[in-house]
C-alpha cells in the first residue's frame, strides 16, 4: 500500500529483457537502504526488489502483463522513474490510498504554463463497463500519474487535467513528461468501491 507520495525519481541505469519479462536497474539513494522481496512503486507500479549488487542501485522484474499494462515497457537508460516504499501504517496519510496496481495508461496531450506551475492535461480510453465500475475521473478527485497522488482538475469522459507546482515538477518524472509521453494511471480505489456496491444494489 502506498500514498503516492514520490520519495526520488531514480535514474534507469540498464533495461535487460528475459524472455517475456524485463530486469530494470535502477540507481537510488536509498538503495543501501533496501531488501530483497521489498515492494516498492515505480511509476505507480508495485515492483519486488530481486537484486543487491551494493552499489547504490538495484534490480526489479517486471512480467508481461505489467508491460502490457503499464509504461515500463517505454523505459530506457536516463529514464527517470518515481520511487515510493511502502506506507508506514503509523505515519500520516498525505496523498491518498494507492494499491500499486495501474489501471490503464494515459497520453500527455498537453502542457501549459500558469504563473510558475504547469498543467499537464491526459486522455485516457476505458471500455464504458470499466467506467461504470469507477475506472473513471472525477472533479476534485484524487488520480495517481506515474505514482504521484494528484487532484483532478477539468475532469471530462476520457480526459483530465492537474496542476503541477514547481517542487513536484523538479522531484518526479513531470520533468520528463511532454505531450505524447505515456503515463501509468491509477483510479480511485474507493470510487472503484462505491460504484460496484451500487452496480450490486442494483442487481440484488
Amino acid at each position: 500500500m502506498f500514498s503516492g507520495i514520490v520519495e526520488e525519481a531514480a535514474k534507469v541505469v540498464a533495461v535487460r529483457t528475459d524472455g517475456g519479462n524485463i530486469h530494470i536497474t535502477l540507481k537510488c539513494s536509498f538503495a543501501d537502504e533496501l531488501k530483497i522481496d521489498q515492494s516498492i512503486s515505480h511509476n505507480g507500479v508495485c515492483l519486488t526488489v530481486v537484486a543487491l549488487p551494493g552499489d547504490g542501485t538495484y534490480t526489479v522484474t517486471a512480467i508481461h502483463e505489467t508491460l502490457e499494462r503499464s509504461n515500463l515497457a517505454d523505459l530506457k537508460p536516463g529514464s527517470l522513474v518515481n520511487l515510493e516504499r511502502s506506507m508506514i501504517l503509523n505515519g500520516r496519510l498525505d496523498g491518498h490510498i494507492v494499491q500499486g496496481h495501474v489501471d490503464c495508461t494515459a497520453v500527455c496531450t498537453g502542457v501549459e504554463e500558469a504563473d510558475g506551475s504547469r498543467y499537464f492535461a491526459f486522455s485516457y480510453n476505458v471500455p464504458p463497463q470499466m467506467a461504470a465500475r469507477g475506472y473513471v475521473t472525477v472533479e476534485k478527485g484524487s488520480v495517481t500519474v506515474n505514482g504521484v497522488s494528484l487532484t483532478v482538475c477539468d475532469s471530462e469522459t476520457g480526459s483530465f487535467r492537474v496542476a503541477i507546482i514547481p517542487y513536484t515538477f523538479e522531484h518526479t518524472n513531470f520533468c520528463q513528461i511532454e505531450k505524447g509521453t505515456r503515463v501509468n494511471l491509477e483510479f480511485d480505489i474507493i470510487g472503484k468501491y462505491l460504484a460496484r456496491l451500487t452496480e450490486a444494489g442494483r442487481n440484488a
